[in-house]
């Protein structure tokens, strides 16, 4: 069994930054960042492999987020710059139990514990 613990969203002005962290009790395995605005459905963000060394972002937040993790903290961080009232989501960690260190996943259907999310809200 694997808890995710995210914490870091809040309240931030059109333009600024955030980092949210999330971190896992049970080990430290593949994991994904994916976000839900009001209305409509859970969208991939980023994702990175157990090792660190493979990360896929989606095309929205490319250049502007960055996903990278401390195995010895067991914690995965997703660093928001350049927000702009669109990235207004709750954001969701996610991960599976599975030993392959350079695989990341992008789907929804592929992980199988989840965090219970984190409000961001970028004001315009």
């Amino acid at each position: 069994q694997v808890q995710l613990v995210e914490s870091g969203g809040g309240l931030v002005q059109a333009g600024g930054s955030l980092r949210l962290s999330c971190t896992a009790s049970g080990g430290s395995f593949p994991m994904g960042w994916f976000r839900q605005a009001p209305g409509k459905e859970r969208a991939f963000v980023a994702a990175i492999s157990w090792s660190g060394g493979s990360t896929a972002y989606a095309d929205s937040v490319k250049g502007r987020f960055t996903i990278s993790r401390d195995n010895a903290k067991s914690t995965v961080y997703l660093q928001l710059n350049s927000l702009t009232p669109e990235d207004t989501a709750i954001y969701y960690c996610a991960t599976k139990k599975i030993y392959r260190p350079t695989t990341y996943y992008t789907r929804a259907d592929e992980y199988t514990y989840w965090g219970q999310g984190t409000q961001v809200t970028v004001s315009s």
